[in-house]
């Protein structure tokens, strides 16, 4: 019996060896981070980011169609905490992801992918405030996932909703308007590239803290800090 489970393994191994140029096996049998004849990724990778320059590594898992990400991506940090859930279609994100902390959730995020093999793209455009209601629209493609639908952001620690954008094929809607279901200011886009090293003028283009963010750092500002470090236990 264990003759014939070897053979077996050997003939799908070599069977594999003619498909893909390279590949893995995982511990349950299954086939990893495959690359095929033509040099691209293809089916279930895991793939893993060492600590770099004081950012701290991660591991992310999902699938490869002809060497562009696609369908649910995982993401965790290297103590196994998840850091992000995404969904991707012709290696752009698409849908909702979502984002992580140690401490809890941190923002979500909606996407809608462009087909990047097309210079234009026609598509139905579902209208945000009337989901019977849809409207046909041509994008030039730059090659590159565009925001659309509702954006949340949260106080990690206790998971509270303190923000929310509203995202029309790119373009922020109605800024300073309130989102009649959350009672939430629509805040102004961040353009992170005019950001400057400049203290005084960082702090002009930066969001103002939410005000329950404010109100819970009053409360806690003379409370002993608790500080984070990934570890459990004594």
């Amino acid at each position: 019996m264990r003759f014939l489970l070897l053979l077996l393994l050997i003939l799908f191994t070599y069977s594999v060896k003619g498909q893909y140029k390279s590949f893995k096996l995982g511990s349950d049998g299954d086939t990893l981070n495959k690359i095929d004849l033509k040099g691209m990724k293809q089916g279930k990778w895991i793939l893993k980011m060492p600590p770099l320059r004081g950012e701290p590594g991660y591991e992310e898992e999902g699938v490869f169609v002809n060497d562009r990400k696609e369908g649910k991506w995982l993401r965790f940090n290297l103590m196994g905490d998840p850091l992000a859930i995404e969904f991707y279609k012709w290696g752009n994100k698409n849908g909702l992801c979502r984002y992580f902390t140690p401490a809890g959730p941190e923002h979500d995020e909606s996407w809608r992918a462009i087909n990047p093999d097309k210079a234009y793209d026609t598509i139905d455009v579902q209208d945000l405030k009337d989901p019977n209601k849809y409207e046909k629209v041509i994008v030039k493609n730059d090659g590159n996932s565009l925001r659309h639908g509702t954006w949340r952001y949260y106080f990690p620690p206790t998971g509270k909703l303190v923000g929310t954008e509203h995202y029309f094929m790119n373009k922020l809607q109605e800024p300073g308007s309130v989102d009649p279901l959350t009672g939430l200011t629509t805040l102004p886009a961040i353009d992170s590239t005019k950001l400057s090293t400049d203290s005084s003028k960082t702090k002009a283009l930066t969001k103002p803290k939410p005000k329950e963010v404010m109100e819970f750092e009053k409360k806690t500002s003379n409370k002993k800090k608790v500080v984070r470090d990934g570890r459990t236990g004594g």
